[in-house]
């Protein structure tokens, strides 16, 4: 079964097996986590978060005062959210 990378990915790949001690394996697993976490969208982070929070057992004031702190540092920042917003994404 071919795998589906770029070009590209299998330099930045060959480039970890050469500065890390990653086997070629892990190097790719670790290339494509990464892209998995980039792809994420702010609805899908939001909603994450949301739920990692909620089973440490913060309330949802702490959180969607984390959440608003965390958003502007994102690979892409979205735009500022409302605590509104944020509920609608979480609640629907």
């Amino acid at each position: 079964m071919l795998e589906a990378r770029t070009p590209v990915h299998e330099d930045l790949i060959d480039h970890l097996v050469r500065t890390t001690p990653l086997q070629r394996g892990e190097a790719a697993r670790v290339v494509l986590d990464v892209l998995a976490y980039f792809d994420e969208t702010t609805t899908e982070f939001v909603r994450r978060r949301h739920r990692e929070m909620q089973a440490k057992g913060l309330t949802n004031a702490e959180i969607f005062d984390r959440i608003t702190e965390e958003l502007p540092h994102r690979a892409v920042a979205p735009p500022e959210l409302s605590l509104r917003q944020l509920r609608r994404i979480v609640y629907g």
